[in-house]
This record gives structure tokens, C-alpha cells and sequence, in this order.
């Protein structure tokens, strides 16, 4: 039998990939009528993205989808880009584009298959079902081939499963690890079990928190679908641009990002609204899939104590509980995160270099972080505010 063709392709715009090709690979499971398991790799999710004009040439973030056809059939896609800076990507490699570029080299422009601004771990190499390997396989060497056809310095793929890890490394990629904090949900009841998992000092701490935050003067409403209307959005952009400014210097999302989410994703938003006087003063984005709520964005107009906590963690592990989803993932660092239920996982990623020397001597730093990465877990983890023992105080 002849040997089968894949073909693979990067297009610069979605819109010339059909939706329901990429959502094969990217989201197969709606097929039941449940929602995506990765939100953000949606067609509609990196369609807005581009849509709004937060991704493009001018952002530093230029679309070269990939997609894989093998025979004529469409089989994988991976959200691949061309970047000329390393910011939005939440796996840092600005030390490593000063040290090639102090060595005389020219670290960008490089590839990233990745959703910007996004750390949240999911597939990166998508695929149809019953073409897993073919199409991982065809995607990476594909990806590598554009490096090498457009002279870049790397290739990274950010925030990929545990899975496609083992995969890349066995394609030849480097693995890296990294780490973030989330809450696992142990099949608890309500909020009061969740406690009850607590030693009595956390349990007491997060209830005065909660009481603190609840205080505030007003009303905390928690929105989606529908329940989300046009002047709810004008409060987060609000929020989205203080929080920004502070935090990144520039906000990467566009407010027209806002008014096609509206339009868009409102079903996959969640948003956890503190009002005073029928006002937003202060509110939290969410993004739901299918086994995991994506604590993604909040700000704020007023000051109030613990309110942070309680929009962004507490609220979310409620939703979390009542909604039966395995896990809160609460974004990129916040140590702070620990004593309220969040506890440190390991991330991944992984990366191709075309410099052979830059790639050693990078494989031997990635070996060093990953060991003190894994430290850091299991220190972190042995401060976490859960009981260490079943007889522990239950007061």
C-alpha cells in the first residue's frame, strides 16, 4: 500500500479554517451536548481573540495556524504564532532571550503554540479522534519545519497536557517544568465540607474572611449566559484596565474582546459581581469548561478587605462544588493562594531550540529547574491548610 500523504499548512487568519474542521480536533466531545473540556482552544474563543485585534502583526502575536490534512482529510490544528517578544505567555524565557542574545544571537522573532494571554493547561496539539498520533507527530515536525523555513530561534508550546509532554520529549522536544495552584475538588458536599477538610486554624480563618468580605456593604451576584448583559461588561473592562495597568503596564485584551464575548461566550463566562447600590464595584471573570472553572480576570473601583479573596477563590470553589467540576485552576502564581485551598501542580511545556549549543546548554538548565521545581511543590504542599491527620481538630 502507497505510503498515505499529510499536508500540513499554516493559515494567518482563522476564518479561512472551517469551524467545524478545527472544533473536531479542538473540542470533539460537545458532540453530546456538554461543553468543551478546554474553553480557550475553541474555535469561537481564538476567533475573538482575533476578531477583537488583541492578536495580530501589531501585538507581537501574528497568527500562523497549523493544521495537518492527511489524505485530504483535516486531522489536527494547533493555535501556532509568531512572536517577537515574550510577554502574555506566563512560562518565562526572558532570561534566555538575554543570554542568546548577549551571546550574539537573535532570539526573535520565535513560534509559540499557545493561547495568549492564557495560562491554563490544556491540548495544545489538537487532534481528531482515532488520528492522535499521526497528527501530534505531524503538527510538531510541521511546527519545526516553519521555524527552520522562516530562520527562528525556537519553537515553545505552552501550558500542554502532561501527556503531550511525553510525547514532544519522544519527538526530540525539551520538557519543561513548571507550577501553579489549583483546588481540587474531593467530591465535597458543600463549602461547609470543604472546610471540614481544613485544620480548625485555616477552617477558622477563611469563615472570618468570608464574614469580613460579605460585609462589604453591598450584594455579590454570580452571572452567566444570559444573565450577563451588555452594562455588565463596561464594569469589567473597567476592572480589566486598572488590574492591567497595574499589573502588565499594557492590557492585552481590547474592549471590542469584551463585546463579541458577549456576543460569543457569554455561556462560558462567569462572572462574580460585588454591587453597591445596584453598582459593580468590584468583580472576578471565569471561564467554564467542562471539568474545570479558569479563574482568569478581577479588579476593582472600591477597596474592601478579604473582598479579593472571597470573588476570586471562595466564590469559585463554591461554583465549583455545586456545579460537580474536579478543579479550579486560579492562573499564573500568588503563593497566597495556598492557605485558601489552592495547592501547587506541576505545569508543563516544552521547546525546541535550532541552536545546538544554545539548546545543551538550555537542556541542562531545564534539568536543574525542574528538580527545584519539585522541591518547591513538595515544600509548599507540606504548608497547606489541610488536616495532616483524620483525628486533627474538628472544632
Amino acid at each position: 500500500m502507497a505510503d498515505r500523504q499529510i499536508t500540513i499548512s499554516t493559515h494567518e487568519q482563522l476564518d479561512r479554517i472551517a469551524q467545524a474542521d478545527w472544533d473536531a480536533c479542538a473540542c470533539p466531545e460537545v458532540a453530546d451536548g456538554g461543553r468543551p473540556e478546554d474553553p480557550f482552544t475553541t474555535y469561537r474563543f481564538l476567533r475573538a481573540l482575533e476578531g477583537s485585534g488583541s492578536v495580530g502583526a501589531d501585538t507581537g502575536w501574528q497568527p500562523l495556524y497549523l493544521t495537518a490534512e492527511l489524505d485530504g482529510q483535516f486531522i489536527a490544528c494547533a493555535p501556532l504564532y509568531g512572536k517577537n517578544h515574550s510577554q502574555g505567555e506566563y512560562i518565562f524565557d526572558h532570561n534566555w532571550a538575554h543570554a542568546y542574545e548577549r551571546a550574539g544571537g537573535r532570539y526573535y522573532p520565535k513560534l509559540q503554540i499557545a493561547v495568549p494571554f492564557t495560562p491554563a493547561t490544556g491540548r495544545r496539539l489538537l487532534t481528531r479522534p482515532g488520528f492522535e498520533d499521526e497528527g501530534r507527530a505531524a503538527l510538531v515536525q510541521g511546527a519545526i519545519q516553519v521555524g527552520d523555513r522562516n530562520g527562528v530561534s525556537s519553537l515553545h508550546i505552552t501550558f500542554c497536557t502532561q501527556e503531550e509532554r511525553a510525547i514532544g520529549v519522544d519527538l526530540g522536544l525539551m520538557g519543561r517544568s513548571t507550577q501553579q495552584f489549583h483546588w481540587v475538588n474531593e467530591r465535597y458536599a458543600d463549602f461547609d465540607a470543604f472546610l471540614g477538610a481544613l485544620s480548625s486554624r485555616k477552617r477558622k480563618a477563611i469563615r472570618k474572611e468570608r464574614r469580613v468580605a460579605q460585609g462589604f456593604g453591598g450584594e455579590i451576584r454570580v452571572l452567566t449566559g444570559d444573565q450577563i448583559e451588555p452594562h455588565h461588561w463596561d464594569a469589567i473592562w473597567q476592572f480589566y484596565q486598572d488590574t492591567g495597568a497595574r499589573k502588565w503596564g499594557t492590557p492585552y485584551l481590547t474592549r471590542a474582546f469584551f463585546e463579541i464575548a458577549h456576543g460569543t461566550l457569554r455561556d462560558d463566562i462567569l462572572l462574580v459581581l460585588a454591587e453597591r447600590d445596584g453598582i459593580p464595584v468590584a468583580g472576578a471573570l471565569n471561564v467554564i469548561g467542562r471539568s474545570a472553572l479558569y479563574g482568569r480576570y478581577w479588579g476593582c473601583t472600591e477597596d474592601h478587605p478579604c473582598l479579593h479573596f472571597e470573588l476570586c477563590y471562595y466564590q469559585a470553589i463554591q461554583y465549583a462544588i455545586t456545579h460537580g467540576l474536579n478543579r479550579v485552576e486560579a492562573g499564573a502564581q500568588g503563593e497566597h493562594k495556598l492557605a485558601r485551598g489552592y495547592l501547587p501542580v506541576t505545569t508543563h511545556s516544552l521547546h525546541w531550540v535550532a541552536d545546538p549549543g544554545f539548546a545543551r546548554a538550555i537542556e541542562e538548565y531545564l534539568e536543574a529547574e525542574s528538580k527545584a521545581v519539585d522541591q518547591d511543590i513538595e515544600i509548599l504542599t507540606s504548608y497547606g491548610p489541610f488536616k495532616s491527620t483524620p483525628t486533627e481538630d474538628h472544632q
